[in-house]
């Protein structure tokens, strides 16, 4: 049972160091390389799982092999377009100045009920709304509509809203003081302290969340009581 436990954790951050590497992407938004090492990173960590006379290295060595594998081609694929254009491919227009490139959908394989269907998920219900659609390497379809379908905005009304856009810092998170945010903003807990009782608060445990923006302005929510 000791042994299950152990080799399970073991792969388990294996593979989480290895999703770590490659980055913050959702599976829809991954690239054909990344998609096909994720499936043989699962593939190869289910084996030494279950069966217990494979030896532990016979997972961890392959995973080891592609995520470094991975790793070199991330790097040259940095420096070299071709090589890059060459594993990943390259974005194809679906829709060109409002018509549709048949040939580039033959050549992707993409049907026109699923383009129709991506077009109606932006808003636009015609092709001849959309001025560019490019089908990006990871599947994703950019639209990018004519002027005349895009909602206007301030700088084309001729207008100069204030600036009121603030990046709030969360400074208390369920309870917990994220001192390395708090450093960051330049307060200390006393200045914490002080914020907690202008909100009826006496301890950080009774805050759920507190923010700080850019304009000291704070925000904060009360902790529910346990039902």
């Amino acid at each position: 049972m000791m042994t299950a436990f152990a080799r399970t954790v073991i792969l388990y951050f294996l593979i989480m160091l290895g999703l770590r590497l490659m980055g913050k992407r959702q599976i829809g938004q991954l690239e054909p390389s990344e998609l096909v090492l994720t499936m043989m990173i699962s593939d190869l960590a289910t084996v030494p799982m279950q069966d217990f006379g494979i030896p532990l290295l016979a997972g961890v060595i392959p995973i080891l092999t592609l995520l470094s594998l991975s790793m070199l081609l991330s790097q040259i694929s940095l420096s070299n377009l071709r090589f890059r254009a060459l594993v990943c491919g390259r974005p194809a227009v679906l829709i060109r100045r409002g018509r549709l490139e048949q040939e580039a959908m033959r050549k992707n394989r993409y049907t026109l009920d699923e383009l129709l269907e991506e077009l109606r998920a932006h808003g636009y219900s015609c092709i001849s709304e959309v001025k560019y659609a490019v089908l990006e390497n990871s599947g994703q379809l950019s639209i990018l509509p004519w002027p005349s379908q895009q909602p206007l905005t301030a700088a084309q009304l001729n207008l100069n809203p204030a600036d009121t856009v603030t990046l709030p810092v969360i400074l208390i998170n369920d309870g917990r003081i994220l001192q390395r945010h708090l450093d960051a903003c330049g307060k200390d807990e006393a200045w914490l302290r002080q914020a907690l009782q202008k909100e009826g608060l006496s301890s950080p445990q009774e805050a759920f969340l507190l923010t700080l923006d850019e304009q000291d302005q704070v925000f904060c929510v009360k902790k529910e009581a346990l039902s």
